[in-house]
């Protein structure tokens, strides 16, 4: 059948099971918007107030659902909005397809209006990306731009369209999705080594990441933990990817993570890595990292073996064939005294923290009575900056697909858009945002898409008035001199969010945070609490950047 451009992709947006797309209009998307608003029975358009809460949206949504996000946005400065976005993704190799509107053929390379080369922009941060100016080649960049996000490593995709294009008539052919099917590179030899290493060892460890919650691998995960009886710890990225609550659950590991992490990756002899990627976060001194244990790692994307760290025994393919694979491989085992060992330690990782106030809130308290209203299966998003780090502290996550945050980038202002698409994708659970002053203040004018939608997110703002993870590097490493982290804005979110016809609540100081908070949770429209703690808080333990466990910091001068 003949169908334009904009009904094509409508057509192919279907047949890759997508129902949900969040986007902003412009002149050179028009045409897409025109058949979307004929598509509107089959395919929800969210509207965001910005094109990067859009990108951001369809990353929150994606990662709580483990489908393929989508975002659209004009040409130029719609695109160029998306960079941030699109970045953010693919560094947590998140997957997304982009769809920009470009000028029409005629006008490209000529400095149009709202003409910019987003392709060439967005090159370094996309597993690939298309500029389709021939509507015969339309159909089938679409199929290949998801085949490409949701495959291997995943990652986000663009594909640029130029307006006469999507005004152009072709004839269009249905055609089923192509199964994606991970190759298992590893050989049998290769499973058999790695599995005489766990043979071999008396104080291993699982380090794990967010691999395992993008290849849906939790499942795996324990049963190979459980069978070789190893203590785990996790990435900030592979929270939710096994119990908080199992008995060989250590917490996070790095530069926040807890002394027994710390200690356990010391005094490991074997580290078995899955679907992480030793980043600087976590090895610190990348020369010390596990320096006397053998290294195992698990991993989709061969890049990644011997990149930060060298290893001894590398897996490639899909966590949940490797894992399968590496378990029915090993032979079961013991570890009582190891295991007992790294729970001695658990019992030193006690941080400082800040007496009861009256003026304030601790963050912790409020976390912790966060939990209480929760369920396993509510979804937490975060922004970037202490309260990140309060929280993968101190909540505790039982299933994957619960918590949405922005590791790799460090994206402040990423995490409203996000709740937004979490809670579009999943409208029966609570989604709950913690953020900061600081990076609330970078996106709140999602707050308009939250309301405009009636999304029912608690959005609790930590408010210490300050940059507070910068002013606290600025405390240990500069001296204490504040430069530009003490703004003292004088924003009242609680009014705020009034203005934007959301409702605004305050907890003044840990007394407040119960009653408070069950206000909030009772309600079925969204809440923003102004939540005050304290601008000397800070986040400990910390590990000193290029540093190791040996350097932890557990307390303030």
């Amino acid at each position: 059948m003949q169908l334009t451009g904009a009904e094509i992709i409508a057509e192919c947006l279907l047949e890759q099971g997508v129902d949900t797309v969040f986007g902003y209009p412009g002149g050179a998307v028009l045409n897409i918007y025109d058949a979307l608003y004929q598509y509107s029975d089959k395919i929800t358009h969210i509207l965001s107030s910005h094109e990067q809460g859009a990108s951001h949206a369809a990353d929150g949504y994606a990662r709580t659902t483990g489908k393929c996000g989508v975002v659209i946005a004009t040409s130029g400065p719609g695109a160029t909005n998306l960079v941030t976005g699109i970045a953010t993704a693919y560094m947590d190799s998140i997957p997304m397809v982009a769809i920009t509107g470009n000028v029409s053929n005629d006008l490209l390379a000529r400095d149009s209006f709202q003409e910019v080369d987003i392709c060439g922009i967005t090159m370094p941060i996309t597993k690939h990306n298309f500029i389709v100016k021939d509507i015969k080649d339309l159909a089938n960049v679409i199929r290949k731009a998801f085949r490409i996000a949701m495959s291997g490593r995943k990652g986000p995709v663009l594909i640029d369209i130029p307006k006469d294009v999507t005004g152009a008539k072709f004839e269009y052919s249905p055609e089923q999705p192509e199964e994606i099917t991970n190759i298992l590179i590893s050989a049998e030899e290769d499973f058999a080594a790695a599995a005489q290493a766990v043979k071999n060892a008396q104080r291993p460890i699982i380090y794990m990441g967010g691999g395992v919650v993008s290849s849906d691998a939790e499942k795996e995960l324990l049963a190979f933990a459980e069978k070789i009886d190893c203590p785990v710890a996790t990435s900030i990225m592979g929270l939710g990817g096994f119990p908080s609550s199992h008995r060989l659950f250590m917490g996070t590991i790095g530069m926040h993570g807890g002394y027994e992490t710390g200690k356990a990756t010391d005094n490991a002899d074997l580290i078995i890595t899955v679907g992480a990627r030793f980043s600087d976060r976590v090895a610190g001194d990348r020369e010390k990292f596990g320096k006397d244990a053998t290294i195992i790692q698990l991993d989709i994307d061969k890049a990644e073996i011997n990149k930060n760290v060298k290893i001894n025994y590398p897996l490639i393919g899909d966590l949940k064939d490797t894992l399968a694979k590496l378990t029915e491989a090993v032979e079961e085992a013991k570890h009582d005294e190891w295991t007992a060992q790294v729970a001695e330690w658990g019992k030193n990782s006690a941080v400082s923290e800040t007496p009861d106030s009256d003026e304030y809130a601790h963050p912790y308290h409020v976390i912790e009575e966060v939990r209480k209203l929760t369920t396993d299966d509510d979804i937490i998003v975060t922004d970037v900056g202490q309260h990140q780090m309060w929280v993968s502290q101190k909540y505790r996550f039982e299933n994957p697909r619960t918590w949405c945050t922005s590791g790799g980038l460090g994206t402040m202002g990423y995490g409203l858009g996000a709740a937004v698409g979490s809670s579009v994708a999943h409208p029966e659970r609570r989604v709950v945002l913690f953020t900061g002053d600081g990076s609330f203040h970078m996106n709140l004018n999602e707050l308009a898409t939250v309301r405009s939608y009636h999304l029912p997110i608690v959005i609790i703002v930590l408010n210490n008035t300050v940059l507070g993870m910068v002013r606290q590097w600025q405390k240990l490493f500069y001296g204490r001199r504040f430069s530009q982290t003490d703004p003292h804005r004088q924003t009242d979110f609680a009014e705020l969010a009034k203005a934007f016809g959301v409702r605004g609540l305050r907890i003044h100081n840990d007394s407040d945070a119960a009653e408070v908070l069950k206000e909030a949770f009772a309600s079925t429209e969204p809440v923003v609490i102004d939540c005050r703690i304290s601008p000397d808080e800070n986040v400990l333990p910390m590990i000193p950047p290029g540093k190791t466990v040996d350097d932890m910091i557990t307390e303030m001068e």
